[in-house]
């Protein structure tokens, strides 16, 4: 009795916070309410048994998807009234479409027959009292079904990579290096010893020094921080050229802005 009770209170709870995370107008209020959803889809499956779906409900789900949802809507600066403008134009696409998976469900519904010989299904893993239901689900996924467990992965991980290269955009404020002309400098090229008095400053040594060169031989030629990015920078900002004149021997470190 006990149970039965249990049940019906998340099942209420589950199907009231699915219908708020549609209707709700705060996007942040629906990412709350599917939080909520979750939790009550979990303890559903503890009730059930299946304690392996239910942690993984929480951990994957709610953990990892629901607070990724929250951010992303919190952090984006997105502008839902123009978003909901096409609402009502594409309303009757949505309705036929809506109509279609509810006849769909009605169907299966309708047509939905339980086995009679149930009983002499043989298992993949045969039942046990001592036997965990985490332990059989592992036992089935890692030893039949090893092959599409790997394939699934595969999939996502090429998923992952597919968004990373269809997110990426080129900053061009982001430096770049080129590791081989970096490797080949020598050590003259980018550091030198200089003797420092005891007690003078670095503007008594002429400001900050720096070597001929030294980032623009090892950057990407265009990149940020490189005299073809200042030049092309001065040409933008101010429509005339930069004219970028290389220090002489002796006054390194002076104009070298």
């Amino acid at each position: 009795m006990m149970t039965q009770i249990v049940f019906y209170v998340f099942a209420a709870v589950l199907v009231l916070s699915a219908t708020m995370v549609v209707s709700a107008r705060n996007p942040v209020h629906s990412v709350l309410f599917l939080i909520l959803a979750f939790f009550n889809a979990a303890g559903l499956f503890l009730i059930a048994g299946a304690e392996f779906l239910a942690m993984t409900l929480v951990i994957v789900y709610v953990g990892a998807v629901a607070v990724l949802f929250l951010f992303v809507v919190m952090m984006l600066d997105v502008n839902f009234t123009q978003m909901r403008e096409g609402v009502q134009r594409y309303a009757p696409v949505g309705g036929v479409v809506g109509g279609v998976l509810l006849v769909e469900l009605l169907m299966a519904f309708m047509n939905w027959r339980a086995a009679t010989n149930i009983g002499q299904i043989v298992h993949l893993v045969p039942s046990s009292p001592t036997r965990t239901n985490t332990a059989a689900l592992g036992d089935v996924i890692y030893t039949h079904y090893i092959f599409l467990f790997q394939t699934c992965a595969l999939v996502l991980l090429v998923a992952m990579i597919g968004a990373i290269v269809l997110t990426l955009r080129e900053r061009p404020t982001g430096r770049r290096q080129n590791i081989d002309r970096q490797h080949d400098r020598a050590a003259a090229d980018s550091l030198e010893m200089l003797q420092v008095p005891l007690g003078a400053g670095v503007d008594a040594q002429g400001g900050f020094l720096r070597p001929h060169e030294s980032y623009d031989i090892a950057a990407v030629p265009g990149t940020y921080g490189t005299e073809a990015w200042r030049v092309a920078e001065a040409r933008e900002t101010t429509g005339t050229a930069l004219v970028v004149t290389t220090p002489a021997t002796g006054t390194k470190g002076e104009g070298d802005e």
